[in-house]
C-alpha cells in the first residue's frame, strides 16, 4: 500500500511539472536551439542515450535543435595510435595536414555516427554531416601559427533548414572548407556559435564540465550582460578556458544569437532543465 501511495505521489508530482513546463514548450515552439556537445555527455554510452533522449523530446515539442560535436580525447587516441605527434600552442593544438586528416577522419566519422546512432535509437531521425557539406561552413586560416585551424567567414544555413523543415535533427562535425578547397579543423565551441549566429538562432548551449561562470567567490552567475562578462574578465575572475568559451558567448550574441548559456553538461537532462524548468542548469548570458 506504502508502495503505491509512493508511486501515486510520484505520477502526480511528474504530472505537475509537465504541466508548468507548457508555458515554456509553447514559448519554445519552433525555436532554433544550437548545441554543443562535448565532456561528460560524450563519456559514456548512458550518458550520450540521455542527452540524446532529450534532444528528441525537443523535437517533439516543436523545437530545431542543431548539434555541434567536440571529440578531443578520441583525436588524441587515434593520433597516439599513428604514432602521430600532438603539439599544443596555447591549448589549441596544431593543426598539421597529416593531423587534419585524421582529426576529419575521427570526427566526421566516429564519433559524428555514433551521435546520430544515438539518437535514432531513441526514436529521432538524425543526420550526420560535416562543415563541408554544402559549404556548411566556410572558413579562412586562423591568426596564429596552429597551422590548418580554421576561423569561419560565412554559413551557408539552407542545408540546415532543409534537415528541420523535413523533421531531421543535424549533428554537425566542426570541420570546414576553405575558399580554394581546403579542409581546417575548427574549434567546436567556434564552430557552434558561428552556426547559431548565421542561421540566428533563440538558444546556443555550451555544454562544458563546469558549473558556469563563477564570480571571485566561487558562486555561479546565473545571469550575465556582455558587459559584465568584458568586466570579469578585464579583473582576471574569468580566465583560462572560461575566457574562449565567454568569448564564442560574445560573438555569438553579436551576430544574432537571443542568449547563450554555458552550462553543466554533467548534470542530468542539464538542456530540459534550461529550457522546460525555472532552475536552468548554468550561467545565461544576454546583449
Amino acid at each position: 500500500m506504502e508502495k503505491s501511495k509512493a508511486m501515486e505521489r510520484d505520477s502526480i508530482a511528474t504530472a505537475r511539472l509537465l504541466s508548468e513546463a507548457l508555458p515554456l514548450m509553447q514559448r519554445y515552439d519552433g525555436a532554433t536551439v544550437v548545441i554543443k556537445l562535448g565532456g561528460h555527455a560524450m563519456s559514456s554510452t548512458q550518458a550520450m542515450d540521455m542527452f540524446a533522449r532529450d534532444v528528441v523530446m525537443m523535437r517533439q515539442c516543436g523545437m530545431n535543435p542543431v548539434i555541434v560535436h567536440g571529440g578531443g580525447p578520441m583525436i588524441n587516441a587515434m593520433l597516439d595510435k599513428l604514432n602521430i605527434e600532438t603539439k599544443f600552442i596555447g591549448g589549441k593544438r596544431v593543426s598539421t595536414p597529416e593531423t587534419v586528416e585524421v582529426v576529419e577522419m575521427v570526427l566526421s566519422g566516429k564519433v559524428n555516427k555514433n551521435i546520430v546512432q544515438a539518437i535514432n535509437r531513441q526514436g529521432g531521425k538524425a543526420v550526420g554531416l560535416s562543415g563541408k557539406d554544402g559549404d556548411l561552413i566556410v572558413c579562412k586560416k586562423a591568426a596564429g601559427d596552429l597551422g590548418m585551424v580554421g576561423e569561419p567567414i560565412r554559413i551557408n544555413a539552407g542545408i540546415i533548414n532543409s534537415l528541420n523543415n523535413n523533421g531531421f535533427i543535424p549533428v554537425i562535425a566542426p570541420i570546414g572548407t576553405g575558399e580554394n578547397g581546403e579542409t581546417f579543423n575548427i574549434n567546436g565551441d567556434t564552430a557552434a556559435g558561428a552556426i547559431a549566429a548565421g542561421m540566428n538562432a533563440d538558444r546556443l548551449l555550451l555544454l562544458t564540465d563546469v558549473e558556469g561562470v563563477k564570480n571571485a567567490d566561487g558562486d555561479v552567475l546565473t545571469n550575465l550582460s556582455a558587459t559584465q562578462v568584458d568586466k570579469l574578465t578585464k579583473d582576471g575572475v574569468i580566465a583560462g578556458g572560461m575566457i574562449p568559451k565567454t568569448q564564442t558567448a560574445l560573438d555569438a550574441i553579436k551576430g544574432g544569437v537571443r542568449a547563450v548559456v554555458i552550462m553543466d553538461g554533467r548534470a542530468p537532462h542539464a538542456c530540459l532543465l534550461e529550457l522546460f524548468t525555472d532552475y536552468g542548469a548554468g550561467s545565461m548570458i544576454r546583449a
